[in-house]
């Protein structure tokens, strides 16, 4: 367990609050699995209406933590990456057939962005800063943005997000179709309060089917274990440990040798 994420239920609203505004949210394992049974409970809880997501702090989330991510996904490749606690939270993201909420300030980077494709709707500040830098650091997509992505933005547009690593504002999001809202960032967590009290209130089984037939839990399953191959292998690359240290480094990565 950790004090990093912050569960609450009331009115029928289950809210999980990254609390490590110290580290910009960045997700350990361990927070992945507060995460994972949060949104398990979410779905087998016929309390719980709607899940939402918010983050203490100026930041949604920087991502994973890179110095846990490494340490923890040493001893681990290919496959075996998805018996890591922040496939069970992916896998719990793929089968979720409740409203989930998401509320955005800040920075949300790699599985800050990625989450926001499993959520019914988004809200973000206007300000926030949005990108999934996998491939700066020589890796591959993951959370079933790989189709995900392309879905919601074009290819065109989701291949330059992956390949470039470079934000988009809130504004663009919301252009874009990445968010239902785009508001000043003191906004941002009432206007998010008041979509899921909204949605709390619609039929629950109507809710439940609608998102289901919106969405294929197996198809995202499915592929967001290819992805965990893809990016398993990646990271025991020789690109992968390029651009690891690098990033330790605090410069930039070079991939010229192959």
């Amino acid at each position: 367990m950790t004090d990093a994420v912050r569960i609450e239920l009331a009115g029928g609203i289950l809210t999980a609050t990254l609390a490590r505004p110290e580290k910009k949210n960045a997700i350990t394992q361990a927070m992945y699995g507060v995460l994972a049974e949060a949104t398990r409970r979410a779905k087998s809880d016929e309390a719980v209406r709607v899940l939402v997501f918010k983050a203490e702090g100026d930041s949604f989330s920087a991502g994973n933590d890179i110095a846990d991510f490494i340490a923890q996904g040493s001893s681990r490749a290919g496959g075996a990456l998805v018996e890591a606690p922040v496939f069970h939270f992916l896998q719990a993201l793929a089968e979720l057939d409740k409203p989930a909420v998401a509320a955005v300030r800040g920075r949300a980077v790699g599985i800050g962005l990625t989450l926001l494709l499993h959520c019914d709707m988004v809200v973000v500040a206007e300000d926030a800063l949005l990108s999934a830098p996998f491939i700066n650091l020589a890796l591959a997509p993951e959370a079933a943005s790989s189709l995900l992505l392309p879905q919601v933005l074009g290819h065109q547009r989701a291949f330059e997000i992956f390949a470039l690593g470079e934000p988009i504002d809130g504004r663009t999001a919301l252009a874009w179709g990445l968010a239902n809202r785009a508001v000043p960032s003191a906004d941002v967590d009432a206007v998010a309060d008041e979509l899921a009290a909204k949605l709390a209130a619609r039929a629950p089984n109507s809710l439940k089917k609608t998102k289901r037939l919106m969405r294929d839990a197996e198809t995202l399953w499915a592929l967001m274990q290819r992805e965990g191959e893809a990016f398993g292998s990646q990271m025991s690359s020789p690109e992968a440990m390029e651009a690891f240290m690098a990033f330790s480094q605090k410069r930039a990565p070079d991939f010229s040798k192959r």
